[in-house]
């Protein structure tokens, strides 16, 4: 048994939800109101302790096993997850190797002196002479003490050794503070402090840990006006976002993150009440930033300032971002690059138009009503590009008209949802006083569709669970697709010819399994290396053991009847074990969703509050149950396929 199984088999899932979740008994299973979004009408959550699962019928619409619940809880990648749950089940996983002791080793004693360093700033900025300047100045930005406090900042004394001689006395070599960023390296040998006459803000990742520092100049002599660490083994500008342990609870309540520009503009607008703001630190949004929000939210507004956003050099081209460089300030809104996100994302993203000359800390903190009334007002980002581009200009003529649709309408190419991309185009075509048919010219052409539908297996769809635990004919899907990732492609084309979506994480059952499809899924959307090696690459140890088990089955099973796919009889017999595995998905989610029908309609409550409910569950079990019929019908007409039932004993 695998360290994943026996977490699993040692943990009821039942008493982990328990610690977050009141729950109700209900038969043989428990209901209770979902912990990640607001209900409290009737209970929409259910754990079903047989098959280890839980599932939200309401506004999530999400679910999975005891990995994922502790993952959507605490915002975790699934190695958190697992070190988690393991020490709460005793389970002992695998040793780490000297090597990974040494590293893990290094990277804490970076983290150390990085405190060290701030307590040096903290003490510097709140007792030294030194430090009145920087706190004065805070205090009268509208900063209150107890924010300044919460968010840790500091100053950075202008000297060119105190912080060093400082780190050097405790215990910190020279080595040990240039891997951290806190010092430079002198030509003749040496170092000195990188930061100098600074107000110093501590940037740490979404668990609270240390990661580096933003520092921005007291004096109008030093340049950058602000300035990060640099790349360091902890500190990666474009994987973290400032504000993120101290957001991320707020965002899941909110179901909502605020992006701005920079750090004080977040810690503003916490000090405001609004506390789901967090910065990607003056440059341009990345795509692993956008999937740490997509942790806790799917919903995104961007709030730049207006100068910014809105100038025509900030918009030029709309398909590369400019290079962001330290020593810039602004943020980089790449339209092009944001709307292709969205898409892969499965994420809605937004746009706030700021009042001229405002940060949105000026705006909170002045008038907390009129920054709700900005957010709730955010634009999608096509609407948003189009009003910059038609702002002050004569869209009466032609000519305008023309260069205003050059510019916009390649953004169209990257909608993902086919009824969102017409309806932009008919808005570009209202807003132009123009026919819609003059705009049809700039639709795709298929072949560029086609290499999208490649790209768009790195969406992030949830969990279903199925019963029960692993079961054989999961594991052989799952290894074929370890074996032969682009077989995914051949899969979906055969679900599309049935009118069904296409293959997902949901059709998998535990959050490792899921987390191994997307594996392949990411394998697939990049093309830098073999798409074996990078899933191997990316897999933490326990599920990489996990997957190689699958595949070593699979070769089992090879030895004594080989899988050529390229035979029409052994790829439609592959394809009917996946329609199988729909059907289950299927037949899982209606037993759950009848179990919640049921629960609902004995719990008692008042029938008017539970109308609604009951007549949406009704509406997806009878969606469900069309759905399944569709798959029995496309099962029924291969029975006379090779029978590989009996070989894999299902």
């Amino acid at each position: 048994m695998g360290s994943i199984e026996e977490i699993k088999e040692r943990l009821d899932i039942v008493q982990v939800v328990s610690e977050t979740v009141k729950l109700r008994k209900s038969g043989k299973n428990y209901v209770g109101f979902c912990p990640f979004h607001p209900n409290t009408r009737t209970p929409a959550f259910a754990v079903f302790p047989e098959s280890g699962t839980w599932r939200c019928f309401g506004a999530c619409n999400e679910g999975g096993d005891i990995f994922k619940f502790v993952m959507k809880r605490e915002g975790w990648e699934f190695r958190e997850a697992l070190d988690y749950l393991a020490e709460k089940a005793g389970v002992e996983l695998k040793p780490r190797s000297p090597q990974q002791e040494e590293e893990e080793s290094r990277l804490q004693r970076l983290r150390e002196a990085m405190e060290s360093a701030l307590v040096f700033y903290r003490n510097t900025l709140l007792q030294g002479p030194e430090g009145k300047a920087a706190l004065d100045y805070l205090l009268a930005r509208g900063f209150s003490p107890e924010i300044l406090e919460r968010f840790e900042l500091g100053f950075a004394p202008p000297s060119w050794d105190a912080a060093r001689d400082f780190l050097l006395e405790r215990g910190f070599s020279e080595e040990e503070l240039l891997l951290a960023g806190l010092v430079g390296a002198r030509e003749q040998g040496g170092v000195y402090d990188r930061f100098r006459n600074r107000i110093m803000i501590p940037i740490r990742d979404a668990r609270g840990r240390i990661a580096g520092f933003g520092a921005r100049a007291m004096s109008d002599e030093d340049h950058p006006k602000y300035l990060n660490s640099p790349q360091t083994p902890l500190f990666d500008k474009g994987r973290l976002l400032y504000g993120m342990d101290k957001a991320r609870k707020a965002i899941r309540k909110a179901d909502q993150a605020v992006v701005v520009e920079g750090y004080m503009d977040v810690i503003g607008l916490h000090q405001a009440g609004f506390e789901n703001a967090v910065s990607p630190m003056g440059t341009a949004l990345t795509m692993h930033q956008l999937r740490l929000i997509k942790r806790y939210t799917r919903r995104m507004i961007l709030a730049l300032d207006a100068d910014v956003a809105g100038s025509q050099a900030t918009l030029r081209g709309l398909t590369l971002a400019r290079e962001a460089m330290d020593r810039s300030a602004d943020p980089i809104f790449d339209a092009r690059g944001l709307v292709r996100y969205e898409g892969r994302l499965d994420a809605d993203l937004r746009v706030v138009s700021l009042p001229p000359g405002k940060d949105p800390d000026e705006v909170a903190l002045a008038d907390p009503a009129s920054w709700e009334e900005l957010v709730a007002g955010a634009q999608p980002i096509i609407p948003y590009v189009l009003d910059v581009l038609c702002q002050g200009k004569d869209l009466d003529d032609a000519k305008v008209k023309a260069q205003i649709a050059r510019q916009v309408l390649p953004l169209l190419d990257d909608v993902a949802d086919a009824v969102e991309r017409e309806a932009y185009r008919q808005e570009i075509a209202r807003r132009l006083k123009v026919d819609e048919r003059a705009l049809l010219g700039w639709r795709p052409p298929a072949r560029r569709a086609a290499r999208r539908s490649r790209a768009a297996p790195g969406a992030e769809t949830l969990s279903q669970p199925l019963p029960g635990g692993e079961s054989p004919l999961e594991r052989f899907c799952l290894g074929v697709l370890l074996w032969e990732p682009e077989l995914i492609y051949r899969i979906d084309r055969q679900f599309q010819a049935l009118e069904m979506e296409r293959l997902g994480p949901d059709d998998f059952s535990g959050a490792d399994h899921q987390v191994i499809f997307h594996a392949v899924q990411q394998a697939l959307a990049q093309d830098e290396e073999e798409p074996g090696r990078y899933w191997r690459r990316h897999l933490v140890q326990a599920l990489r053991e996990h997957a190689e088990g699958m595949l070593a089955e699979l070769n089992q099973l090879g030895q004594m009847a080989p899988l050529s796919i390229d035979q029409p009889k052994v790829f439609d017999e592959i394809v009917a074990r996946f329609l199988q595995l729909r059907k289950v998905s299927l037949e899982s989610r209606l037993g759950n969703l009848q179990f919640l029908l049921q629960a609902a309609q004995e719990a008692g409550t008042p029938p008017q509050e539970v109308k609604r409910d009951v007549l949406e569950y009704q509406r997806q079990v009878s969606a469900l149950a069309t759905q399944k019929a569709r798959v029995e019908q496309a099962l029924a007409r291969r029975q006379g396929h090779v029978e590989m039932k009996s070989r894999m004993g299902w």
